[in-house]
């Protein structure tokens, strides 16, 4: 029986990642594409940048900065 549960939780823990994979996936193109985002890049010369090199980086880097400038 702890067998069918470890595999249990192994799908579990599997179809949760492919769940946040594909959340993450939706979020960074909605971010991406947003004003905000594209006046954030432009600001900083990144608009030079191949527009999917790197886009991980660059919305991690632009959520990042948004969240310290509103803690401020």
């Amino acid at each position: 029986m702890a067998h069918s549960t470890l595999q249990d939780n192994t799908a579990f823990a599997a179809n949760q990642w492919g769940e946040d994979s594909q959340i993450w996936q939706n979020l960074k193109t909605a971010i991406a594409s947003s004003s905000g985002f594209q006046r954030w890049q432009l600001e900083r010369h990144l608009n030079l940048i191949e527009p999917t090199h790197n886009l991980d980086q660059l919305v991690s880097l632009y959520l990042r900065e948004t969240l310290e400038t509103l803690a401020y």
